[in-house]
């Protein structure tokens, strides 16, 4: 059977092939994972829907794969179609429906070969992939012996001519491309993967939800001594214990009281949607660009139990390894510009939520005390971006407000600790 990139939900249309689990003439069984691609949202396995051989695979690593696209053939041995019948396809179907099929030309290249003094004609067909090779490393396909079957040029005849050059492969790293505009030396890199999706859907917050930032400061003096006395309780479990899941069990009482901010907005049917659970997502600094896995049901967790779910999502996050199910639901983002240094932040709402918070990094500072005279405090910074079409500012502030009294009063969320 030929087995196609499936619709893995959440709007996603397409993915990049990062790497495949099998080769072809490999043995698998029904849910093997066969290949690992990079959606809009996370890395996901695609598991092989059933038993058999891998008889093809249609794709190399770091290809723009459709959904619907056919991605393997899965079967008996010598039952995978010819490239012939697989070009003749007018149409596939799938979950999706009818996808069209782009059909790839192979070019007829005639070249000569030189042997006892005769030449004859050879088909060496260079496939895409082949070329796409041979255009980076700089060097002329047509030109290339093929050691292929139908003395087809292969990649690593493309390797070897390159290597005969002295030219080396491209890591992926090295993958930009070095032009020059009108003013001197540019380089060019491709807008992919995670960051292609945060582009996007930056653009789709901005401009649909009129943004306002609100921002205000914390006297966390009394939350910083907490905290380190709880640290030194809890590191003997090995739980690194953060800021973060104070100002998270502090957001939900706050979300709790101001349930606007909570929602979203339907559009089609002009209704706001109040949601009485509360799931936060935590902006996360990967190495691909910005993810934003979710702590579901935070209100229902304790300190610990949210600082052990926040380390497990940010690993997974960094490792490439979250699931689907880790960025979705959310009600609320929280992201933390504090941890490299910022103060105040503009952050853009992760739409369809209706706000974001960005902390900053907490600093010293001399404040007047009710004796009149100064002493020195922690300050924690807090901006509040918030969609003016649902919250007004004044529920913002009030918002806001609500969230510093948590944390400059932070007992009380430790008052369900383990």
């Amino acid at each position: 059977m030929e087995f196609k990139f499936p619709d893995v939900g959440e709007g996603i249309t397409e993915g990049e092939l990062v790497k495949w689990r099998v080769k072809e003439g490999d043995k698998v069984k029904e849910h093997d994972a066969i290949a690992e691609i990079e959606t809009d949202k996370a890395i996901v396995e695609i598991p092989s829907p059933v038993s058999g051989t891998v008889l093809r695979l249609y794709h190399k690593e770091g290809d723009t794969v459709k959904v619907g696209e056919t991605l393997a053939s899965i079967g008996e041995e010598g039952k995978a179609k010819s490239k012939e019948e697989a070009l003749n396809e007018k149409k596939s179907v799938s979950v999706v429906g009818e996808i069209p099929e782009e059909e790839t030309i192979i070019k007829e290249v005639i070249t000569p070969i030189e042997k006892s003094g005769e030449s004859r004609k050879s088909i060496s067909p260079v496939m895409p992939a082949v070329r796409r090779l041979a255009k980076d490393l700089h060097v002329n396909p047509e030109s290339i012996k093929g050691t292929g079957l139908e003395n087809r040029v292969t990649e690593e005849d493309v390797r070897n001519a390159a290597g005969q050059k002295g030219i080396t492969e491209p890591t992926p790293a090295a993958q930009i491309s070095r032009k020059y505009d009108f003013y001197g030396y540019i380089e060019r890199a491709p807008l992919k993967g995670v960051r292609k999706t945060t582009a996007k859907h930056m653009v789709q917050s901005a401009y649909t939800a009129p943004h306002v930032t609100h921002m205000d400061e914390a006297d966390v003096t009394e939350l910083v001594r907490i905290r380190e006395k709880e640290k030194l309780r809890v590191e003997a479990d090995g739980i690194h214990l953060t800021y973060l899941p104070f100002i998270i069990k502090g957001v939900v009482h706050a979300l709790k009281d101001h349930p606007y901010v909570n929602s979203s907005l339907d559009d089609e049917h002009e209704e706001i949607i109040l949601k009485k659970y509360y799931n936060i997502g935590v902006a996360v600094d990967a190495p691909e660009g910005l993810i934003v896995p979710v702590v579901k049901d935070a209100d229902g967790k304790n300190i610990i139990d949210i600082s052990r779910e926040i380390e497990q999502l940010a690993e997974k996050a960094k490792e490439r390894t979250l699931d689907l199910a880790d960025l979705k639901g959310g009600t609320f983002t929280i992201t933390n510009i504090g941890v490299i240094g910022g103060l105040y932040a503009t952050p853009i709402i992760n739409y369809p939520e209706a706000a974001i918070l960005a902390t900053g990094k907490i600093r010293e500072e001399a404040k007047l005390n009710e004796h009149g005279r100064f002493t020195m405090r922690k300050i924690l910074p807090l901006s509040l971006s918030f969609d003016h079409r649902i919250v007004d500012g004044a529920e913002a502030a009030r918002f806001v407000n609500r969230i510093k009294e948590h944390l400059e009063n932070p007992s009380e969320l430790l008052v369900d600790r383990d």
